[in-house]
């Protein structure tokens, strides 16, 4: 396979860049640190709220973040250069599935992360995300099934067992682009890596999309390559073949 053209490094975080303990480990900080060291753009593409990713990120030396799936697109100096917010239809449709099912949830404000906690009034806040943690499948097929009526969203995961809800058009794959057209960076200049169906699009529609050996099923797939697990420094494995060697 010939050795693709690098200028950004798409990194989901959880089950990804990050061990089971939630560290980074020695190689794959060496590895990220050398690629940025060469002129690679080096961005955090994740679930994650911006407040549970941006000590990582100044770690690393990484200057931007993709947050909450491709909500919001932050500088590492905490400027928001773009966010998209869930509609009122989809709150409701949120509270009214939570009231069915009463399953682990946890709800990402622009302020907060609710975690299995209910804010008194859904309505007063600004939300860009909603997740569902639910252990029995067919419980989740259902609750999928019924969110898949609401236009307003779009569905993914993180794990096998989750369901999250974002604005519909939101990903990690249309904020990358976002970023790369302020950064003047082709799409396919972009290599993306991820474990989960949140990272398919990314993976999909970048220039050279890795998947994670512990990915689910459909995220490999997709990919151009699969890497080790990521508790095997899968990370730095794929930048030191496709980018350093």
């Amino acid at each position: 396979m010939k050795k693709p053209d690098i200028r950004l490094i798409a990194l989901d975080m959880d089950g990804t860049v990050l061990h089971t303990d939630h560290t980074i480990s020695k190689e794959n900080e060496r590895a990220i640190k050398q690629a940025i060291a060469q002129g690679v753009e080096v961005v955090f593409a994740t679930g994650r709220h911006f407040s549970t990713c941006k000590a990582y990120a100044a770690s690393l030396g990484i200057n931007y973040l993709i947050t909450v799936n491709g909500g919001e697109i932050w500088t590492i100096n905490g400027e928001l250069l773009d966010r998209n917010t869930l509609s009122k239809e989809a709150v409701a449709k949120y509270q009214k599935l939570y009231n069915r099912y009463q399953p682990w949830t946890w709800l990402v404000s622009k302020d907060k992360v609710w975690r299995n906690e209910q804010p008194d009034r859904l309505e007063n806040d600004t939300w860009l995300k909603f997740g569902f943690d639910v252990s029995d499948d067919k419980v989740r097929e259902h609750m999928i099934q019924e969110l898949s009526e609401e236009k307003s969203i779009e569905l993914s995961n993180s794990s096998p067992t989750n369901i999250e809800i974002n604005a519909v058009g939101v990903n990690k794959a249309k904020a990358i682009e976002k970023l790369c057209a302020k950064l003047d960076i082709e799409m396919n200049q972009v290599m993306a890596m991820g474990d989960s169906l949140n990272d398919i699009k990314m993976i999909q529609e970048v220039g050279f999309g890795v998947a994670m050996e512990n990915a689910q099923d459909e995220v490999k797939k997709v990919a151009d390559w699969v890497t080790t697990h990521h508790t095997k420094d899968g990370v730095a494995e794929a930048i030191d073949k496709w980018l350093l060697s």
